[in-house]
């Protein structure tokens, strides 16, 4: 059977912000016993007290989470350069065999200049497009019989580097995510290949969005 100590950790690390908050003392410990004192209960099948819930929280070691955050912050500091690409738009469309060929003329034509942003991220049922607002008409001429799910225009991307071990390390998406999360800036798509990662957000955003992770390489 958990001890009380065990189900209070598992609960609070089901919740990331919630642990680095914690950790960074933005979080009020009493109020966070009472709030988690329902999964406590549950998990150890028996009535808890919020002063047992609140000694367990006190004694949660920062060790794991000092640790990761050191290697993210050196990896952080070998970023490569940011690419920034604005005058993008954003579509995507129920899977079919059509799409897939018009979707490959779309390559050949992209082949030709390196002037044109293009990616394609298929899923089981739908398929999404991330393009330069230069492909619109052919994307209006060709993909008329197409079942289009969503369509999102004025926005920018910006790709990131990553270090070649970026996979070995845990947390490396989260620490950057977290970045622009809180800065309650919404995320349009992330697009991600073994040492790339790009952001699409608004380009009312992509100022801020560019700050806060230049900010986050340089600290």
């Amino acid at each position: 059977m958990k001890t009380i100590q065990e189900a209070v950790e598992s609960t609070i690390r089901k919740t990331p912000f919630m642990e680095e908050a914690l950790y960074e003392k933005l979080i009020n410990v009493s109020s966070l016993a009472r709030v988690i004192l329902p999964e406590v209960s549950k998990l150890l099948k028996k009535e808890v007290k919020p002063g047992a819930v609140m000694m367990a929280i006190n004694r949660l070691s920062p060790a794991n989470e000092l640790r990761i955050r050191k290697n993210i912050r050196k990896m952080t500091l070998s970023i490569g350069d940011f690419i920034v690409r604005s005058d993008l738009c954003d579509f995507t469309y129920k899977n079919s065999p059509s799409l897939f060929k018009e979707i490959g003329k779309i390559f050949t034509k992209t082949s030709e200049s390196k002037d044109y942003f293009f990616t394609v991220s298929q899923g089981i049922f739908e398929t999404n497009i991330v393009m330069s607002k230069t492909l619109l008409p052919y994307i209006e001429k060709n993909f008329k019989t197409e079942t289009q799910i969503n369509s999102v225009l004025d926005l920018a991307s910006i790709t990131i580097k990553l270090p070649e071990d970026n996979l070995e390390q845990s947390g490396v998406y989260y620490f950057i995510l977290k970045q622009l999360a809180w800065a309650d800036i919404s995320l349009q798509e992330i697009i991600s290949t073994t040492n790339e990662m790009t952001i699409v957000v608004k380009e009312k955003d992509i100022n801020e969005t560019f700050s806060i992770l230049m900010n986050m390489k340089m600290k």
